[in-house]
């Protein structure tokens, strides 16, 4: 029912019918997301049963759009269903764009400016969006105010550690709570909180980025978005690039705000400590009690930015319980280890249909195989004959048949991801993603790279490309 009532909007809002509707992977929340297509034109479906929430998305995308910032357009809404469509940004997050471009597993300084031109935007979400959000939309506070971080740190005592079995003194902890709710809420809360700030939310379009999720924006302390950004936990920021890019950022948000920069930063360490306990409760609710194991791959590395903060910053609070069970947790061995199993490598290869089929050296037996020689041929014209599908000149040969090239991907993609998540609740380890072509140069090498890079954005797996007519060898 949902389905048909989005095709109908596209429609309405296209001209034209829905030709194809995708289902998008599920997210940390409850949302839907589909993206539906008509030839070149494309958007995005969104379902959510929670209306406030949905008001204030609206609202907020139309507000921020008005500022200048690059969000989503709002194409149409539909309240008696819960429904809309927005602005279709593409696939690529920042969290896909960091794990595509490590050399090696290294940051670059690549990835350095682009988090430049992300805390640039920053900025100006948190200044210019105080001025144009209606915050009696916000949902559900208008203020990251005591109630809001309560909420967040019993979130993570009911759903961390209780479910991860950590002792703890229920008084001590409370009082604790209440001491370091007080001195965080004495920094202030003068800016638009995006609250959740972090890679999975910013979209890179054309090497620009493009913001979502951001319903849950209030008004708050200027270090917490910040502080979700460069402590996102599965980004892994080396140090020395967080403190650069804290720097950066800190440079840049006083050419329009008078701040004490050293003020600052000790209130930020607070406002990492507390980002830190809500994402380790969301960690602890879907992972421990949802059972969706790929979200406890993340306590590992929120581990690390924990005993970062508490081995190289002291806050300016006495929190002698709260302390005593943050060492306990970046002690806790069992934690650490609790992405110790059995993880998920899918082999995404190019071949030639001429040489045969590739050999699964696993012993798996292979995986899916996609053939794409019903896909245009740049291998026909002389002028791609030398090119590969990772040359830019066959890319613009394909982007000129997008309507053709991206559906087949679209679906590779959907298909794939059925037996990615089965494989990885069920702890296999080896899947193999294969695309032939009549030469293995071209199509199936613009297809597996498409489709390689989509997979390592989207899932916690380790993604390996092979192109055999390339001398890559499996």
């Amino acid at each position: 029912m949902i389905k048909k009532i989005l095709a109908d909007m596209f429609a309405q809002w296209a001209g034209t019918e829905c030709t194809a509707l995708e289902d998008l992977p599920p997210s940390g929340s409850y949302r839907r997301y589909y993206r539906l297509s008509a030839g070149k034109l494309t958007a995005i479906g969104v379902h959510n049963a929670d209306r406030r929430e949905n008001e204030a998305f609206i609202s907020f995308s139309k507000s921020l759009a008005r500022a200048g910032i690059n969000v989503p357009e709002i194409y149409a809404c539909d309240d008696t269903n819960n429904v809309y469509l927005q602005q279709d940004l593409g696939d690529t997050t920042l969290f896909a764009f960091i794990n595509a471009n490590r050399i090696d597993g290294e940051w670059t300084s690549e990835l350095t400016q682009v988090y430049k031109r992300v805390l640039d935007a920053l900025v100006d979400i948190q200044t210019a969006g105080r001025e144009v959000i209606d915050f009696d939309l916000c949902y559900p506070r208008k203020a990251f105010d005591l109630r809001s971080m309560m909420w967040d740190l019993h979130y993570f005592k009911y759903y961390f550690l209780k479910l991860a079995q950590i002792p703890f003194d229920e008084q001590l902890l409370e009082d604790d709570f209440e001491t370091f709710a007080a001195y965080l809420l004495s920094a202030g809360n003068n800016g638009f909180m995006y609250r959740d700030f972090q890679s999975r939310n910013i979209m890179l379009v054309d090497g620009q980025p493009w913001f979502i999720d951001y319903q849950g924006g209030r008004r708050g302390a200027m270090q917490y978005d910040v502080a979700s950004l460069l402590f996102d936990a599965k980004a892994d920021i080396p140090p020395g690039i967080r403190n650069e890019l804290l720097d950066y950022y800190t440079g840049r948000l006083a050419l329009r705000e008078h701040i004490d920069a050293a003020a600052f930063k000790q209130y930020f360490y607070g406002f990492v400590l507390i980002r830190i306990m809500q994402a380790m409760g969301a960690y602890g609710f879907r992972g421990f009690y949802e059972r969706k194991e790929h979200f406890l791959a993340s306590i590992p590395f929120a581990l690390n930015n924990m005993q970062y903060v508490i081995s190289n910053h002291t806050l300016p609070v006495e929190l002698p319980h709260l302390s005593k069970i943050w060492q306990a947790l970046v002690d806790n061995e069992r934690l650490r280890n609790i992405a110790a199993r059995p993880r998920l490598k899918v082999t995404v290869v190019s071949f030639s249909y001429k040489r045969g089929w590739p050999q699964d050296p696993t012993g798996n037996g292979g995986g899916f195989a996609f053939d794409c020689r019903a896909l245009p041929n740049p291998g026909r014209e002389e002028k791609y004959r030398a090119f590969t599908g990772k040359d830019d000149a066959v890319k613009q040969y394909f982007a000129l048949h997008a309507d053709e090239m991206n559906r087949f991907i679209d679906l590779a993609c959907q298909m794939s991801a059925i037996n990615v998540e089965r494989y990885m609740a069920r702890q296999f380890r080896d899947l193999m993603v294969a695309f032939g072509c009549t030469g293995g140069q071209h199509r199936s090498v613009y297809c597996a790279e498409a489709v390689g890079k989509w997979l390592a954005g989207h899932y916690d797996v380790d993604v390996c490309i092979k192109h055999l007519e390339q001398g890559d060898r499996l």
